[in-house]
């Protein structure tokens, strides 16, 4: 008898959540669960439903995707991580992959190429969309540091600077820097730019 693979599946949109759900359910060995709309609750549902694979979702309230995939493989190392988008974002993928995740795809891959993946992962594979591996190894690595990207997190909002040292505690100077050594890097012109090309490339 083919055992049958338990998944929980993370998305935030609702219609998009059931239909992928729908779609799973159609396989033999395939069984969806749980379903979950938000990155802080994967964790506390994949302890209560003792799953095999989660398929994490990227842009979802409380917690990313990434930061979902990096916490269920700090408590639950034996669980594999599916980590599916919408942007093709080769930064994305590389967060990814740091944090735990077992395969990287996009959402508007065949249903059948998803469940394909779960099986694969499960006998041990790793799963990279190959257009997204590609154009990660030609993107090259993420050039901002941790805290380079906290503030430009932080400066998204168009907060100033005296705002931005409040919240994260540091110096108007300390802040400042930061942000000029960012938009450095990123060879842009402003703190503006520095955000979108940053989130374009996935590295926010």
């Amino acid at each position: 008898m083919t055992r049958t693979i338990k998944v929980l599946l993370a998305e935030d949109q609702s219609m998009v959540r059931e239909a992928l759900a729908a779609l799973l359910g159609l396989e033999e060995d395939i069984e969806v669960v749980a379903q979950v709309a938000r990155g802080d609750e994967v964790l506390p549902a994949a302890r209560a439903h003792d799953i095999d694979v989660a398929l994490l979702d990227i842009e979802m309230p409380g917690a990313t995707g990434i930061e979902a995939a990096a916490e269920v493989h700090r408590a639950l190392p034996a669980v594999k991580l599916v980590v599916l988008t919408t942007f093709g974002r080769p930064g994305y993928l590389r967060s990814a992959m740091e944090a735990g995740a077992d395969a990287f795809l996009v959402k508007d891959a065949p249903a059948a190429r998803l469940a394909d993946a779960v099986r694969r992962v499960l006998a041990g594979e790793r799963v990279i969309d190959p257009i997204l591996a590609a154009a990660a190894l030609a993107e090259g690595a993420n050039p901002l540091t941790d805290r380079e990207r906290e503030v430009l997190r932080a400066a998204a909002d168009g907060s100033t600077n005296a705002e931005l040292a409040a919240t994260l505690h540091l110096s108007q100077g300390t802040v400042r820097n930061y942000l000029s050594t960012a938009i450095h890097k990123l060879a842009v012109r402003n703190r503006t730019e520095a955000v979108r090309t940053a989130r374009e490339k996935g590295w926010l």
